[in-house]
């Protein structure tokens, strides 16, 4: 994606924040965990969020730690399907890009094709798909970039710069830099790990970059937002909202900003 006009919705929006000035904080919810989970994406929209993951729950999320599995157990348990979901985010007007993060199980049943139309009529313009590896993404990507739907990559800390750079070549969105080795959850101190994927991606790339996987608190967030151009949080919201409902959810969120503003 050499000139900006060809660049997404959500890389568009990434990019002309990181223009500004602005670290970038993304967070990630899971949907259907709460009746009222249409509601939580409007306010943490408003609550300073520049995207948000939405996280299509599936019984075998080999990435997700034992929060977000708890979450998606429930939300399952609820009822929640692909379908009802998309249904609901349709009806969402949020004013900041919207990405779906799931497994390959959920497109490949569904059909690539279908999936990738059903996630832009649901107004998604980007997905994360972390089960599906660079050298197998051909036939996905190509139905994402005929759908509009932007494919955000996975750079994990173990990976060559050769392999890198084959990473951010293929990245449409913003490059997704894995903290560390392991599985989502809260940690109590920000992995070195994290700052190094950090550091080499952004020497590899202007392709925008974000890490997720171990951002736990604020003061982790704006550790990382140092080095990188914006986080992904997921854990430690959903934790929040598991412990102490709704309002302090959003509470956190808020928390979040202010704390990557303030630098």
């Amino acid at each position: 994606m050499g000139d900006g006009t060809s660049h997404g919705p959500l890389e568009r929006h990434l990019r002309a924040r990181r223009a500004d000035g602005r670290k970038f904080f993304m967070p990630y919810l899971t949907a259907g965990y709460g009746a009222d989970w249409p509601r939580l994406v409007e306010a943490v929209a408003a609550a300073g969020a520049d995207a948000i993951e939405i996280g299509i729950p599936f019984s075998d999320p080999v990435m997700d730690g034992p929060t977000i599995q708890v979450s998606s157990a429930a939300a399952l348990e609820a009822g929640a399907t692909p379908a009802s979901i998309l249904d609901e985010v349709e009806k969402l007007d949020v004013g900041i890009p919207l990405i779906a993060m799931t497994y390959y199980n959920i497109p490949f049943h569904m059909g690539l094709k279908r999936y990738a139309e059903n996630l832009r009529r649901a107004g998604i313009v980007a997905s994360i798909l972390p089960d599906l590896p660079l050298e197998e993404s051909g036939p996905w990507c190509t139905e994402a970039d005929a759908a509009g739907i932007e494919t955000v990559m996975l750079a994990a800390p173990t990976a060559s710069d050769e392999r890198l750079s084959r990473i951010c070549a293929r990245a449409r969105g913003f490059v997704y830099a894995v903290g560390l080795l392991g599985i989502t959850g809260e940690r109590e101190q920000l992995a070195a790990s994290a700052l190094d994927i950090a550091g080499r991606l952004t020497r590899l790339t202007d392709v925008p970059v974000a890490v997720g996987v171990g951002v736990s608190t604020p003061e982790q967030a704006a550790q990382t937002c140092e080095v990188a151009d914006g986080v992904v949080v997921g854990s430690a919201i959903i934790q929040r909202l598991t412990d102490h409902g709704f309002d302090a959810c959003v509470e956190l969120v808020g928390e979040f900003r202010e704390r990557i503003d303030r630098g």
